[in-house]
């Protein structure tokens, strides 16, 4: 049975990936559950590692859109920012 914490909790070697790193390994991990060359119990680990690297490209994904910012010119003429709306 799979320990949910581990599925929840990001490990450290995980949150220490760039983006870019985190997704070319989830993506392995999907090639290497569609190939259905991979036992039960090793398709549960595999699944548990992809859910935390998920996760945490989710997370790096929600940081980024934070640090985006819109540039405004306001009715004077004046420029500044604001939180852009990507939603």
């Amino acid at each position: 049975m799979v320990d949910t914490d581990d599925a929840t909790q990001i490990p450290e070697e995980v949150k220490a990936m760039t983006f870019e790193a985190a997704l070319e390994a989830l993506e392995e991990i999907v090639q290497k559950l569609d190939s259905g060359q991979v036992s039960l119990e090793d398709s549960i680990d595999i699944y548990t590692r992809g859910t935390q690297l998920k996760r945490h490209c989710e997370a790096k994904l929600r940081s980024a859109k934070e640090r985006v910012d819109k540039i405004v010119v306001g009715s004077g003429g004046a420029v500044g920012v604001e939180p852009a709306n990507l939603d």
